[in-house]
């Protein structure tokens, strides 16, 4: 067989555990959701910007004149 067997998967999983612990694991999982997280934040916020930058533009949303200049 070439593949894993889930025999293999579990003895390393075992080695793993035993070789940092598993508070270090727990920390290194919620450093990696975090970062997952922050990443998707991010990918977000592009896209928003993309999507916005994407609006047809009007005459009215190019020139915007401050009510105070308009009056004088």
């Amino acid at each position: 067989m070439a593949g894993l067997s889930i025999w293999h998967v579990l003895i390393f999983a075992i080695v793993v555990i035993l070789l940092f612990g598993t508070s270090k694991l727990k920390n290194l999982g919620k450093d990696v959701g975090g970062a997952v997280k922050d990443f998707k934040k991010s990918v977000r916020d592009d896209e928003a910007e993309q999507a916005k930058l994407q609006e047809p533009r009007t005459i009215d949303a190019q020139v915007k004149t401050p009510e105070s200049s308009v009056k004088s």
